[in-house]
């Protein structure tokens, strides 16, 4: 658990950075193993994933505890997290990477949708993925499935930590989707990085555009003198960036 609170400053920078990027700043830090494996968006989206985590955790499914009639149960786990996801966060799901059977299907996910919840991760896969990659809300997994959770899945856990993709994710963890796949900032982390990837990603911007003008990258990516810096405080100024 974190008392940490994303803020509409640092959602918003997060926003506008890619996944190859975030990486990059928490490599600097040590951190390689943020990037959930084996994920993938169902549908592009225009705009970035962002939220804090809030988590279900799925233990493999034992046959006289996991019925259909588990589903009339308004505080299963599965149900409940549904519910109680809060706005804004994203609901992360530990499916130990089995896409043998479903980890939520359509109806979940507009749920979710509607209440304002800002994606959902699972390492499994989803049911009625079709309707999923229609809706607006951000969903990643690894593959469609169309079996119901239950046959492999039972869903456990609200709210504790949990791998996802061979990635530990807590609960107020900082989630960032895009159309590459998702990344997990560590809270206290969070602010400091949306301020430097906001800066890198400028500069990575300024490196592209010279690239594409014929410029080697050799002493310009990374900068290694004055002059692509010199030249990059320019190209900001006349940016705006």
């Amino acid at each position: 658990m974190t008392n940490y609170d994303l803020s509409e400053e640092t959602r918003k920078k997060l926003m506008g950075v890619a996944t190859p990027t975030i990486a990059t700043a928490l490599f600097k830090r040590g951190l390689r193993n943020q990037f959930i494996q084996d994920v993938r968006p169902l549908s592009a989206k225009q705009t970035n994933m962002v939220g804090q985590a809030f988590t279900l955790r799925y233990i493999p499914a034992r046959e006289d505890l996991n019925t259909i009639e588990v589903f009339k149960d308004p505080n299963h786990p599965q149900r409940a997290a549904v519910e109680q996801c809060p706005e804004g966060t994203v609901l992360v799901m530990d499916s130990r990477k089995d896409a043998r059977a479903a980890s939520a299907g359509s109806i979940l996910i507009s749920r979710l949708q509607v209440r304002g919840v800002a994606g959902v991760v699972t390492d499994g896969g989803f049911r009625d993925s079709p309707e999923i990659a229609n809706l607006t809300i951000h969903a990643y997994h690894n593959r469609p499935s169309a079996p119901t959770n239950l046959t492999h899945h039972q869903a456990y856990d609200i709210n504790v930590p949990i791998g996802c993709g061979d990635v530990a994710v807590f609960p107020g963890d900082v989630l960032v989707g895009d159309n590459e796949g998702v990344i997990v900032i560590p809270a206290h982390l969070a602010d400091e990085i949306a301020d430097e990837t906001v800066e890198m990603t400028a500069y990575e911007d300024f490196v592209t555009e010279q690239v594409m003008n014929g410029a080697t990258i050799i002493g310009l990516y990374p900068a290694t003198s004055e002059k692509p810096k010199t030249d990059f405080a320019a190209w900001r100024q006349k940016n705006g960036r």
